[in-house]
């Protein structure tokens, strides 16, 4: 029986703990959090819960091979899932539109908006459909014949898309609001296909939320892993991957405790990886090209969080412009307000508790990740952040006024902290147009045993990518 040693127990490193231990092999986990999960977690602040990862997830259709992944994994749960009936709501001038889970309904909706965009309101909706059935997620085709590259182009509602972003898509709707629907939601410069096949997934019933928090499902996901046999060790930093010619040979600890290894997977941010645990240079060259495309680019985002008394005012996701005596210098035009009421644990009886979140590009995250060194500096940034969300909050629903309190401000520096990317990122690259994102091999040229294992593989990351990436490793190192 061989040892895989992983790094990182965040989605990747149990998905492929998981897989290494059913395969056959003994399966270790090093994580130098207290806790498992990396981004797919959550806090608690004075009775209440931040959940900071699951907004959908791809997969959550009992008809896809991602869906029976997901069950292989552990991660669903029995309580099951949450299926809403919009993804998001984008409002404008007192006027708004839902993405539905019903493709129709939207369309009928859209029309019935500004019935001077109805044949681009089809072409859109032809395009969805296409994409549904394309990656196998319609529930009529469920074959999950996924042939992106060769189906994309020879099709001709999707083909037109590969050529735009999302802000060129909107541009050929005439009302603003739809406009804004197409374009606020990814942000402008996104490649218009990644937003078609999030319509197409949720609009396939495969973009749902598991019942409970993010913790929840990577406590699962961990439990999966022990019950297995794995060991899960917390409080286990790696300072670096210990090699001999062409093998690595152990893994070393911060606190010089030093294990053996037959395999390791890296299931954690390349910059930790390769700036950290061994060389730059083993960075695989196609990896080490995205990080200078143009066509591929990093995002994050800041968040506050805030409790109110009552009812919750809106359902979902609601995305709104933010006014113009509120932007003091950030790039954000939007910001998006979500709710939880879903879930009656994260907050005490009788109240309720609403995030917002705006986008940042790379340039904007790294401010703030420079920002997170000056804990002075840093604070008072955090403060400024929750004081302007509160109007943004109360600029759209002033009757919260009375009962409104800030519960918690996190920025692109605390996911710096908690995964080393050096823009504070939570996702993969984002693509433009003219790109149809292929996934990279996790091999590391001139080393015959480790493998990453990441969602940095795969544009633009996220849950099932990581997943993916985390099976694909252990199954390589187990030789399938």
């Amino acid at each position: 029986m061989s040892k895989t040693v992983i790094i990182g127990s965040g989605v990747a490193g149990l998905s492929a703990g998981i897989t290494a231990l059913l395969n056959g092999d003994e399966a270790v986990i090093l994580e130098k959090h207290s806790v498992p999960g990396g981004n797919l977690t959550g806090w608690d602040r004075g009775g209440y819960h931040v959940d900071n990862c699951i907004h959908w997830l791809t997969g959550t259709n009992p008809l896809t091979k991602t869906y029976k992944m997901w069950e292989t994994l552990g991660a669903i749960g029995k309580r099951g899932i949450y299926y809403p009936e919009t993804l998001y709501t984008y409002e404008k001038d007192g006027r708004s539109v839902s993405l539905y889970s019903d493709a129709e309904r939207l369309r009928r909706r859209m029309i019935s908006l500004s019935p001077a965009d109805e044949k681009e309101t089809d072409r859109l909706i032809r395009a969805v459909r296409a994409a549904s059935s394309l990656c196998g997620i319609d529930l009529q085709k469920n074959g999950e014949r996924c042939a992106l590259h060769r189906g994309v182009l020879r099709c001709p509602a999707l083909a037109p898309y590969y050529f735009m972003t999302a802000g060129e898509a909107a541009a050929r709707f005439r009302d603003p609001l739809l406009r804004g629907f197409i374009s606020e939601f990814l942000t402008e410069n996104f490649g218009a296909l990644g937003l078609i096949f999030v319509f197409a997934t949720f609009c396939s019933k495969n973009g749902g939320i598991p019942r409970g928090t993010s913790r929840d499902m990577a406590g699962r996901m961990a439990a999966r892993f022990t019950s297995l046999g794995g060991r899960l060790f917390t409080g286990a930093e790696v300072a670096k991957i210990r090699i001999r010619g062409s093998r690595a040979v152990s893994v070393v600890l911060e606190d010089g405790r030093e294990i053996r290894a037959d395999h390791v997977i890296p299931a954690c941010d390349p910059a930790a990886v390769f700036g950290k645990m061994i060389g730059a240079e083993y960075m695989p060259a196609a990896l080490k090209k995205r990080y200078v495309s143009p066509s591929y680019f990093r995002f994050s985002s800041c968040h506050a969080a805030f409790t109110f008394e009552g009812k919750v005012p809106f359902k979902g996701d609601l995305i709104i412009d933010l006014p113009g005596d509120l932007r003091g210098g950030m790039r954000a035009k939007t910001v998006v307000l979500r709710e939880y009421s879903r879930e009656r644990s994260f907050a005490p009886p009788g109240r309720g508790i609403v995030q917002t979140m705006f986008f940042c590009d790379e340039d904007e995250s790294g401010r703030f990740v420079s920002l997170g060194r000056d804990t002075e500096r840093y604070a008072e940034e955090k403060k400024r952040i929750g004081e302007r969300m509160r109007k943004v909050v109360l600029s759209r629903f002033p009757e919260l006024a009375p009962s409104l309190g800030l519960l918690d401000v996190w920025t692109p520096a605390t996911y710096n902290g908690f995964t080393a990317s050096e823009a504070g990122t939570y996702m993969a690259f984002a693509f433009s147009s003219k790109t149809i994102p292929s996934f990279t091999s996790g091999r590391i040229r001139g080393l015959d045993n480790v493998v990453l294992a990441t969602q940095w593989q795969r544009a633009p990351g996220g849950l099932p990518n990581a997943a993916l990436a985390g099976v694909r490793a252990a199954n390589l190192t187990a030789g399938r």
